[in-house]
């Protein structure tokens, strides 16, 4: 073997002999250890041929023979003297020198890895040494054997260094444990153990259904790095599809796959030329049902043969590559499920504490209805619960309850009436508490009735176990409101009854119906407003449950009855609206209440109980006169109507139309002996006129000035205006006549 084939075995295995068909051929063929067939006689020198062109010396070396000697040499003796043939070593034949040394030196190159280069040049050497004939033809056998062993020798080392870097590979990849740092060290290797330009690797997206560039080590082209390959397209489709290696020296002629215009866009632009491609698979090798998850690729930018060697490596660190990234997923799947875990744990325990708290509150709250509290001590508590104030309204939008979550007070009135019913509404269809406006809305029902609104004043978002406890809040509420209606109707009826004496016959014994009334808890003897209410025959009983509800929000002190055909509500009048406003607002209430238009009437205000008796004779005027006038389901007051109360009520009522609006007078004449009612019609007979009337009532002007403040301080200051002027002459009249 000359020197030139000797480099060549340096190089990678790149040899002569045809390119091995698509898949990995078995690389150990290629790399045969040299045996005893290969080497034959010259891996050493016949030790029956004799030397010829000189000595063996103490060293073992051939030492040439002093001149003038024999041309022979002997086992032992002095120098020139011949030996027996018989004990000397054959080394040359009849024509040419020894090739003992050169087949020494040939030993030698081979222990010191020479270069095949040096080893191939000791055929030369020993022919130009003059070794010739059967010896040359033993010494070129001999090169050739150790160009072979070198071979070998150094195919093993190389092989031995690749297992050590696919060791070092493989432990790098069991010690990490991210996916993205597995993926690149597996390009990495892969490019730098076969020495390539790049190496990528794709991965199926299951979504999409495609593959995807993963990761790239060496490439230096956005659209190759971005591309996205349909299942079966492309050297990695093939790959994929057999779960087979494949190479192929020139990309661009290879038809064995499946060209597209995007793969090759993307080859093309990183340039690509050679590429070999091996499967990434999991599963038993003889199980049969093995699953490529990925493909490896290693690629040079000019045409270049890929070795069996080279297949298996790559393979190699594919099938390490594969491990590690199930491993790796494995790895992730497990951390996402322990985090996953951790989260839906801390949700539970969350969950548990809210429910936990949920119920505390209930006991909470519960324990407060069942000791007697009222809506207000549920307001506190929930407010202190939730960390907002809180406000518990009427249907109608009136303020029942209003506390800050410290327990103190919270200004409610600032609330549109509309708005908050409104709300309540949208509540109520929701069947769930509601924001609106930085506050939460929460509509108390009975069933589908209405018995009141909280409202959580609080701009922060309710979580959902915080807007179950304001929910459920409102259940407790109306569960106390409807406790406490049923005693108040169950009350109610009682106090019906003393409604009922009073108006029947007040004058009897005052006296009695005021202690009556004391100890069922109503005061006769403080101001109360007397509202009488009608409507429809079909909506009475309705009416009779909302009059009873009417009150339930009221202050202390109310009560009911029906009577003559109408209901009659005794309202105290200590911090209450004015009557008209009062028989307007219970006109809208009752009639939402009913379903139907209520009218309603109200006098007063009035203390005691002949009194009363009065005012509600002028509240049943006062609701004849809105039926005369067509106002069905409007509310007004006496005072209001004036003497059209009279005119169009019941004229058998003139005494109580006299005494409601002379009465101040008439009480203040009979308790002084004073003549103020006479005074009064004698300035309206004059016209006004001062003079006139000292001149009919034969006093002093003065006299005469200081009756009319006397009775201005009674009747207010608007007696005099024309209104007012005019009920009072009618009431002078009428009293004139009554009399």
């Amino acid at each position: 073997m000359d020197a030139s084939r000797a480099a060549g075995v340096e190089g990678r295995h790149t040899t002569d002999r045809a390119r091995p068909p698509e898949g990995a051929p078995d690389a150990s063929a290629d790399h045969r250890p040299a045996g005893p067939a290969d080497t034959g006689s010259a891996d050493a020198p016949d030790p029956d041929r004799a030397a010829t062109a000189g000595a063996v010396g103490p060293s073992g070396s051939v030492e040439a023979a002093p001149a003038g000697t024999a041309g022979t040499a002997g086992t032992a003796g002095t120098a020139g003297a011949a030996g027996p043939a018989d004990d000397a070593e054959a080394t040359t034949d009849a024509s040419g020198a020894s090739a003992a040394p050169h087949l020494r030196r040939l030993l030698d190159l081979l222990a010191g890895d020479a270069p095949a280069e040096a080893l191939g040049a000791v055929t030369g050497q020993a022919r130009a040494a003059g070794v010739g004939g059967a010896d040359l033809a033993e010494t070129e056998r001999a090169v050739a054997t150790a160009l072979r062993v070198r071979s070998s020798l150094r195919a093993h080392r190389r092989r031995e260094l690749e297992l050590a870097a696919l060791f070092d590979t493989a432990g790098d990849l069991a010690a990490s444990r991210d996916l993205d740092e597995v993926l690149k060290a597996i390009v990495r290797r892969a490019r730098m153990l076969l020495g390539t330009d790049t190496a990528y690797l794709t991965l199926p997206d299951e979504d999409a259904g495609d593959t995807y560039m993963r990761v790239t080590d060496g490439s230096v082209s956005p659209v190759f790095q971005n591309l996205r390959l349909e299942l079966g397209e492309g050297l990695g489709g093939l790959v994929a599809q057999t779960t087979r290696p494949y190479a192929t020296p020139d990309y661009r002629t290879d038809d064995r796959f499946r060209h597209t215009r995007n793969i090759n866009a993307g080859v093309f632009e990183e340039g690509l030329v050679a590429i070999l491609g091996v499967p990434l698979l999991l599963g038993s090798v003889h199980g049969g049902d093995r699953k490529v998850i990925g493909v490896l690729f290693a690629a040079d930018r000019t045409p270049r043969a890929f070795s069996p060697d080279e297949v298996a490596l790559l393979s190699s660190l594919a099938a390490h590559a594969a491990i590690a990234i199930d491993t790796a997923r494995a790895l992730h799947d497990t951390r996402a499920a322990l985090a996953e875990l951790a989260e839906v744990n801390a949700l539970v325990r969350a969950h548990a504490a809210a429910v936990q708290r949920a119920e505390e509150a209930h006991d909470r709250l519960t324990d407060l209805v069942l000791r007697g509290g009222g809506v207000r001590d549920v307001a506190a508590a929930v407010a202190g619960l939730l960390d907002g104030a809180l406000t518990v309204h009427d249907p109608g939008g009136r303020p029942l309850a209003a506390v800050r979550h410290d327990g103190g007070p919270f200004a409610a009135d600032s609330m549109d009436a509309g708005w908050l019913v409104s709300a309540a509404e949208e509540s109520r269809a929701a069947a769930r508490a509601v924001a609106r406006s930085g506050r939460w809305i929460c509509a108390v029902l009975a069933g589908q009735e209405l018995l009141a609104i909280m409202v959580l004043h609080r701009r922060d978002p309710l979580e959902d176990a915080d807007r179950r406890m304001f929910e459920r809040a409102g259940v407790v509420t109306g569960l106390l409101m409807l406790l406490r209606r049923t005693v108040a109707e169950t009350e109610n009826r009682v106090r019906g009854e003393l409604v009922t004496d009073l108006l029947t016959d007040a004058g009897r014994n005052p006296a009695l119906l005021a202690e009556r009334g004391r100890r069922l808890g109503v005061d006769l003897d403080r101001p109360h407003l007397v509202l009488v209410a009608d409507t429809a025959a079909d909506a009475r009983d309705r009416l009779s449950s909302a009059v009873v509800r009417h009150l339930f929000g009221s202050p202390g002190g109310s009560a009911s009855a029906e009577h003559a055909g109408a209901f009659v509500l005794l309202v105290s009048a200590e911090g209450a609206q004015a009557p008209d406003q009062a028989a307007r607002a219970a006109a809208v209430q009752l009639g939402h209440l009913t379903g139907a238009p209520v009218t309603v009437a109200a006098a007063g205000p009035a203390s005691g109980p002949s009194a009363i008796a009065d005012a509600h004779a002028e509240a049943v005027r006062c609701l004849r006169a809105l039926h005369v006038l067509g106002r069905h389901g409007d509310g007004a007051s006496a005072g209001q109507l004036g003497f059209l109360g009279v005119v169009l009520g019941d004229a058998k009522d003139v005494g109580g139309f006299v005494s409601g609006t002379l009465g101040p007078l008439l009480e203040y004449d009979a308790r002084r002996g004073t003549e103020l009612v006479r005074t009064l019609a004698a300035y309206f007979a004059a016209g006004g006129s001062l003079t006139r009337a000292k001149t009919a009532l034969h006093v002093h002007v003065n006299t005469v000035v200081q009756r009319l403040d006397r009775i201005e301080a009674l009747l207010g200051a608007d007696w005099n205006h024309p209104d007012r002027a005019l009920e009072l002459q009618l009431a002078l009249r009428l009293q004139q006549l009554h009399l």
